[in-house]
């Protein structure tokens, strides 16, 4: 064997520091970064990862325990369907989401509940330990709000089922016992989780005293509790089945009581008591006014069980922990020091971490590759569109998706090019957590390079999405965003210290954290690792997504370098990730498109950045070419002296190429994704796009099209002049860096940069205070949130543009001249 390395060494080193080495009794320097790895994924074994639920647990393990959370109130016979909580929906609630909150330890989550009378919190921790990701539990409190009657009744049922192979029962108690007294203990095993309790404590609060002859059959102060056999693939569907139990229960009970004495709400809305085996179980609980109980979810290879004292002491501990890191890695600069700022700026960001999912489950996917999806020939849409009719989709997989969603009640699923821009913060704050959800994704290519841009994973998943969007194409690409979250890794990377030169205290203290940071032999090994998927996904962007230039006698720099977005129609590229932006009409099979190709030139910056990292010296030497020529046909194929911005192109009916302009965020695509140096001609006339009120600029952010356009706010009006907080932040981030670098831009560019700072952040920050929500878009002339409710990904990342530097005084640009 060869002698381990002076790096190698310090990386064993650190490993036996922190004692995630201690029961081996010796580890190959080519095993010490799978250890790493492992260390840091324990902490994330558990958690809310069933966002689409207000409150669901269970573990990164297909087909595993799954936990979640319903309630109602119970004072009418009429509202109790309606207002049942299980799925997060959108309008239904006052506000609701995490407070505080970190994946690898927990946090908090508010629930305002005005049809109900009733505001929830859940307080969820991790004790990470032993074998099998250590223990959890939560603390459910319900606080009657200020319209609610003295008398308040809330039902309230815990469930937990398992799917695959394994036990989970609870003992069936004493004969003829009618509730359950004290708390209700579920046993269990599986392979993955070995053996474990889950305990649903008895908790506090007071419950209905109901004066009718049905209380005797289902005492209300004691805990009903159902178990059930039920077919695995139904497992998901819990508020059906528990709605269908709830009927059986009521068609039994009223017949035996006169149509004037029927029993009143709390009671008939109960389950039957019958515990024991199953791979269901429902736990029923009713009270009368505020209430809280725990749920403790124990493994046997834990040091010991958790207690509610446990809990208690570990949700001081997150919150205190929490609010302290924050403020070191995410303080906000001025202006946003006052007001409700800080709070706003925690809730977001506790929003998008809080509602990273792991889904597992097939895929529908069309792989049927004729002509029509060549996309060759004009009319090719058409081709496509009678092909799709012919439903010949198959299921794939299953495939697993450890991710973080745009919004828990309208997307709960995987998006491919919203989630580089959700992990931009996220890496600032867990490094390791970021890789490992950027591995998972990449874990999904096919052998071609492909990965479904939507992620629509399992029957439940599906049920959210209408069939006609549920297919996935492979030859349709989606804006490679995660290579911008892999520029920033490298970033920090080159910006930190090896652990050779760090003391085994510094590592210690980032181990939750930034393990694969803090250890560069780590780092680089996880680049290489990923480096041929990587590679395999740029070359297949290059291949399927080719442009025309040779068959229309374009002129350019390169022959080769010119990308079309596949999966076009007249009303829309949702491909392109801006579904309706205008585009040349009809489409054309020589159409050019000038943010696909500005994405590809970010793409190869980031892959040949990574490849002179891992001394891949021949591909870093290739990627450079390209780099080169894709920079200069960005000018010679898309720049429109006539217009003075970037256009697509098309071919027109005399089969000339032809400039398609429309003024918005494609016209300054290469400036976002920082191709434009600070000496570049283009610049001066994208900034003076960017700053025309008349064009992109508003008092609320930049319009995403034009104001002067003839198309905007027209049609769906979707990426036609609203606000969106992603293509702003890039707007932001590259106004910074140019007023940072010498350059004739500079002070104009610091004005700009100040001041869509200043508007972006009051727009999102205005319309939570009045709403409570973050949302899809803002309204250009008003700055109102608009479309999707509770939209918690991308435009997160105003927290980001908070902890921005303030150049508008003296001392900040004296600062930043410094």
């Amino acid at each position: 064997m060869s002698p381990l390395t002076r790096r190698s060494w310090s990386l064993l080193f650190s490993l036996f520091s922190l004692g995630l080495l201690s029961q081996l009794p010796f580890v190959r320097a080519q095993d010490a970064v799978p250890s790493i790895e492992k260390a840091s994924n324990d902490t994330l074994l558990w958690g809310p990862y069933r966002p689409n639920l207000y409150f669901g647990v269970r573990p990164r393990i297909p087909k595993s325990l799954m936990s979640g959370l319903m309630w109602t109130r119970v004072e009418d016979y009429a509202s109790v369907q309606n207002n049942f909580r299980h799925t997060c929906e959108q309008h239904e609630l006052d506000g609701y989401g995490w407070d505080e909150y970190d994946v690898r330890t927990g946090g908090r989550q508010t629930i305002h509940d005005p049809a109900n009378r009733i505001d929830l919190t859940t307080e969820f921790v991790k004790v990470a330990g032993g074998q099998h990701g250590g223990n959890w539990g939560v603390r459910i409190k319900g606080t009657p709000r200020e319209d609610a009657s003295p008398d308040l009744r809330t039902t309230v049922v815990w469930y937990s089922f398992l799917e695959g192979l394994g036990s989970l029962d609870v003992d069936e108690g004493d004969e003829g016992e009618l509730a359950r007294e004290g708390d209700v203990v579920m046993k269990g095993q599986t392979a993955e989780l070995g053996d474990f309790e889950l305990k649903v404590a008895e908790g506090s609060g007071d419950h209905p005293r109901i004066d009718h002859p049905s209380a005797a059959e289902k005492p209300l102060d004691k805990t009903l509790i159902n178990s059930m056999q039920l077919p695995e693939e139904a497992l998901w569907q819990t508020k059906p089945i528990l709605f269908a139990h709830l009927k059986s229960q009521i068609d039994a009970m009223l017949p035996q009581y006169a149509e004037d004495n029927p029993p009143p709400p709390a009671q008939i809305y109960t389950i039957e008591h019958k515990p024991g085996p199953g791979n269901l179980h429902l736990v029923q609980k009713t009270f009368e006014g505020a209430f809280e109980f725990d749920v403790l979810f124990s493994s046997a290879s834990a040091p010991k069980p958790i207690t509610s004292e446990d809990l208690t002491a570990q949700i001081k501990s997150v919150t205190s922990g929490f609010s302290a890191r924050f403020t070191e890695i995410f303080k906000p600069q001025a202006p946003f020091l006052k007001e409700r700022y800080d709070e706003f700026s925690k809730s977001l960001f506790s929003n998008l971490i809080g509602g990273i999912g792991y889904f597992y489950g097939d895929a529908r996917v069309d792989r049927s590759y004729d002509s029509a999806y060549e996309e060759d020939n004009e009319g090719f849409w058409e081709d496509a569109a009678e092909a799709r009719g012919r439903n010949v989709a198959q299921l794939e997989g299953p495939s697993e998706l450890f991710t973080s969603i745009p919004s828990r009640p309208f997307f709960p699923r995987g998006f491919l090019w919203d989630e580089g821009f959700h992990l931009l913060p996220v890496v600032d704050w867990d490094v390791d957590l970021t890789l490992d959800i950027i591995k998972s994704w990449f874990k999904l290519m096919d052998d071609d390079g492909w990965i479904g841009r939507e992620q629509i994973l399992g029957a439940e998943a599906r049920s959210k999405v209408p069939p006609e969007f549920q297919v996935q194409y492979p030859h349709y690409a989606n804006p490679p965003t995660l290579f911008m979250v892999l520029t920033a890794f490298l970033d920090k990377l080159d910006a930190q210290k090896s652990v050779a030169d760090s003391s085994a205290q510094q590592v210690l203290s980032e181990k939750s954290y930034t393990m694969q940071l803090s250890n560069r032999e780590a780092a680089l090994e996880y680049l290489r690792t990923l480096y041929p998927l990587l590679k395999r996904h740029y070359f297949w962007f290059r291949k399927t997504q080719a442009g025309d230039i040779k068959s229309y006698d374009r002129e350019a720099f390169s022959s080769k370098e010119a990308y079309r977005w596949r999966g076009r129609t007249p009303q829309h590229i949702l491909t392109s990730g801006l579904d309706d932006y205008p585009r040349a009409q009809p489409p054309h099979p020589g159409e050019l498109n000038v943010d696909l190709i500005s994405w590809i030139g970010m793409m190869t910056k980031s892959i040949k950045r990574i490849a002179e990292h891992l001394g891949e010296e021949d591909d870093a030497a290739e990627f450079a070419k390209y780099e080169t020529a894709i920079l200069r046909n960005i000018d010679d194929l898309h720049w429109s002296s006539t217009s003075q911005t970037y256009c697509d192109a098309t071919i027109d009916d005399y089969e000339e190429n032809s400039h398609v302009c429309h003024k918005g965020y494609i016209s300054v695509f290469p400036f976002l994704v920082g191709l434009l140096p600070a000496d570049s001609p283009r610049l001066g006339a994208v900034l003076d796009t960017l700053a025309d009120e008349e064009e992109m600029w508003s008092e609320f952010g930049l319009r995403s099209l034009g104001k002067g356009d003839k198309e905007y706010h027209t049609g769906e009006d979707y990426w036609r002049g609203p606000i969106w907080v992603n293509m702003n932040y890039l707007a932001v981030r590259e106004l910074l860096n140019l007023a940072q670098s010498p350059g004739p831009h500079r002070a104009r560019a610091r004005t700009l940069y100040t001041n869509l700072r200043i508007n972006l952040v009051k727009t999102v920050y205005e319309s939570w205070k009045e709403t409570g929500f973050a949302w899809e878009q803002y309204n250009p002339e008003t700055g109102k949130g608009q479309r999707t409710q509770h939209f918690t990904g991308w435009t997160s990342l105003v927290v980001k543009v908070m902890g921005m530097p303030d150049l508008s005084s003296k001392e900040g640009r004296v600062r930043d001249e410094l």
